[in-house]
């Protein structure tokens, strides 16, 4: 089972564990945070990817096809599904139509 969350929402005992999947630590966010849980920089886009889709916010069809690419041999992403269930958390504002959709999406 993979959920998804925004890393600023409170813990949901009722949920698998958190894997926050941003390349760049939460703003506002203590690195003891519970809410963050495992971060994983690695499996979410390149920086190249994230700053194109930052300017390009009305073709995130494309952004989750380039996104696919990059994640095409990753190894993070072969350990990310060896975990399982998780709650994938994101800092993004709209989660599903962010890299967490598309990673969920390949893990189910």
């Amino acid at each position: 089972m993979i959920d998804t969350a925004r890393v600023y929402d409170p813990v949901d005992p009722a949920q698998p564990p958190r894997v926050t999947v941003d390349r760049l630590w939460p703003r506002g966010i203590p690195k003891d945070d519970p809410r963050v849980g495992t971060w994983m920089p690695h499996v979410a886009p390149s920086n190249e990817l994230r700053k194109w889709y930052h300017a390009h916010l009305d073709q995130y069809d494309d952004f989750a096809a380039r996104y696919r690419e990059e994640l095409a041999d990753s190894e993070e992403l072969a350990k990310l599904r060896a975990m399982g269930a998780v709650t994938l958390t994101t800092s993004a504002k709209d989660v599903a139509v962010s890299h967490v959709a598309v990673l969920a999406a390949l893990l189910e």
